[in-house]
């Protein structure tokens, strides 16, 4: 039943969860941690644990998205980041990491300048394919018409496409808009595509084909859309309607499966259960693993909200370091904080509630939590 309340007497409001607000309760049946299966699979690929890195140039780079990828996962490449901007972007990334707070979003907004280079596309996407993963790369929404063919002809496995809102119907007056459904029709690779927060929203970006979609704003740590344009959807919410548009779009279409993926405030490991709890099917990680001693941020964080050039809607936050990539994976942990062996931390929440495939876990009973994470001022969103 949906809840509203009355913030005054001319607008109401649906009351929302985030992920910080609800809680697993186990079953009567348990596992052992062994016996339980992590794996994923989304159109042909099949990859070992049900995670993607976020397109973001603090945690991926051509070197560390392979890293992830021999490690289970997808990792994803921006595309409109400063690997495809500039051949050798390592200064620039040990530069960012130097700057003064005061600073930093002005040398952003410069460094971002830089114009997006076809042939570098090409050459970070084949550098990827030659270690043999699964090649995924991002392009934002206002680029895909420009850059696409690149993408495609470096043999890109999947799309996505990207964005602070993306929905299915956008017009311009002032250029071409993206024709999703059009667009994904005559492309022969699977896209993902969001960010969405919305069960409308997300049922019409289904019908255009997609794969996947992505569920959030991304960014959550190192973002500011709250602040600078109101806008916010908590999560555990956010994904329950978007499951509940899958579950509908499949009685719709005879059993077409979209998979639903949380890119948001899902920054340790018990969120990430937790909106696989709400009905994902995967998650997109990113200040989790900006925080690896590989990752190309230096124990920094930045999306690409933080570079607009009229009007920032992010920054650079400090997440600092934790461990390697390897083990904010599959640990060991010498921390109870999560930010340690999500894949462990998966598996034996799946075995305490007696699920043994991470599809079932979205069966699991779901309480509103009796604390308030979600309001403690110590803690932060984060994806």
């Amino acid at each position: 039943m949906m809840v509203e309340v009355e913030i005054g007497r001319g607008k109401r409001g649906r009351r929302a969860y985030s992920l910080d607000d609800i809680a697993l309760v186990p079953a009567r049946r348990t596992r052992d941690p062994e016996d339980v299966s992590v794996s994923w699979q989304i159109d042909a690929y099949h990859v070992d644990i049900p995670l993607l890195a976020a397109p973001m140039d603090s945690v991926m780079s051509p070197r560390t998205a392979i890293e992830f990828g021999q490690l289970g996962g997808i990792g994803v490449l921006d595309l409109d980041g400063l690997w495809t901007r500039y051949a050798d972007p390592e200064p620039l990334l040990a530069e960012v990491a130097l700057l003064p707070e005061r600073e930093a979003a002005v040398r952003l907004q410069q460094i971002y300048q830089a114009p997006i280079q076809d042939e570098l596309i090409y050459q970070r996407l084949q550098e990827i394919r030659a270690a043999g993963v699964v090649v995924s790369g991002r392009l934002s929404p206002q680029r895909v018409l420009q850059h696409w063919r690149t993408v495609v002809e470096a043999g890109v496995d999947l799309l996505v496409i990207r964005g602070t809102v993306v929905s299915a119907e956008h017009v311009s007056s002032l250029r071409e808009a993206l024709n999703l459904k059009r667009f994904i029709y005559e492309l022969d690779v699977p896209v993902i595509v969001g960010g969405v927060t919305t069960y409308t929203a997300a049922l019409h970006l289904m019908r255009t084909g997609a794969a996947g979609i992505l569920v959030g704003f991304g960014g959550g740590a190192a973002r500011t859309t709250r602040q600078s344009l109101g806008i916010h959807a908590p999560m555990a919410t956010a994904i329950a309607d978007i499951a509940a548009a899958r579950r509908d779009y499949m009685d719709e279409t005879g059993g077409r499966y979209v998979h639903v993926i949380a890119d948001g405030s899902v920054g340790d490991s018990g969120n990430m259960i937790k909106a696989i709890a709400c009905g994902a099917d995967a998650v997109m990680l990113g200040a989790a693993l900006a925080r690896a001693e590989e990752a190309p941020g230096r124990g920094w964080h930045w999306g690409s909200e933080a570079t607009h050039p009229q009007l920032p809607r992010g920054h650079r936050a400090h997440v600092g370091t934790v461990g390697t990539m390897k083990e904010i994976l599959y640990g060991p942990s010498d921390r109870a904080d999560g930010s340690l062996n999500f894949v462990g931390a998966l598996k034996r929440t799946m075995a305490s509630t007696g699920y043994s495939e991470v599809k079932d876990l979205q069966r699991v009973e779901v309480v509103v939590s009796p604390y308030h994470g979600s309001e403690d001022p110590h803690r932060k969103e984060q994806i």
